[in-house]
């Protein structure tokens, strides 16, 4: 079992997740998010079994450190916003669900478990469904933005933790959630090494930032 280091305004926080869930297909408009699964299908990408879906891996994947390894040489981040359950609270972080996008094309839940899952040491208590909306993502890679929008295009937390219990029931313990992401900016995937990533609730902003590095063969 990993821990994850949580700094919470002047407070840090230990906290040793169970569960790590990667949630994909989160998008609001449900129309949109069909439209999205064709277009991955179109590549090649299979169609997930639920909308949303939602994807168990070892919590061991989760990193804050600056550097990650990776095996393949076609692999990409998105910024996320990360929900931790902890001691019965909730937190709100920004993370990136980095993926083997050669995996994917066979199996999407092998290829997110082929990478680590960087996360900002940052975060914030949770903020209410109504202010959801307000919260701002950006990701650059290689200083190029990538990404870039609020969370109004995503299901709110209730909305995803209800689903989320409907799909597994209780999962007891510390839970750590990758809530989905926004389109990209240039429709494609980009295998960069630097990703920049920010997520701004308020006045506060968090952020994640980390390179890539190849495996030796």
């Amino acid at each position: 079992m990993s821990e994850l280091t949580m700094r919470v305004g002047d407070g840090e926080l230990r906290c040793a997740p169970e569960h790590l869930i990667v949630a994909g297909y989160t998008g609001r408009d449900e129309a949109a998010t069909r439209a999205h699964i064709e277009e991955l299908a179109a590549i090649g990408v299979p169609e997930p079994a639920t909308v949303p879906a939602f994807y168990p891996l070892d919590p061991g994947l989760l990193t804050s450190r600056p550097t990650i390894t990776v095996a393949g040489g076609n692999t990409s981040g998105e910024v996320e916003p990360v929900l931790v359950r902890h001691a019965g609270r909730h937190y709100l972080g920004v993370g990136s669900d980095h993926t083997d996008r050669d995996i994917e094309r066979t199996d999407v839940a092998a290829a997110k478990a082929a990478c680590p899952k960087p996360v900002g040491d940052r975060f914030v208590e949770l903020p209410a469904d109504d202010t959801w909306d307000g919260i701002r993502v950006e990701c650059r890679v290689d200083g190029r933005p990538y990404q870039s929008g609020s969370l109004t295009e995503l299901r709110t937390p209730t909305d995803l933790l209800v689903r989320l219990a409907a799909a597994f029931g209780d999962l007891d313990g510390d839970l750590v959630i990758f809530a989905g992401t926004l389109p990209l900016l240039n429709g494609g995937f980009v295998p960069g090494r630097r990703w920049r990533l920010s997520l701004t609730a308020g006045d506060t902003t968090l952020t994640c930032d980390y390179e890539t590095e190849r495996r030796a063969q």
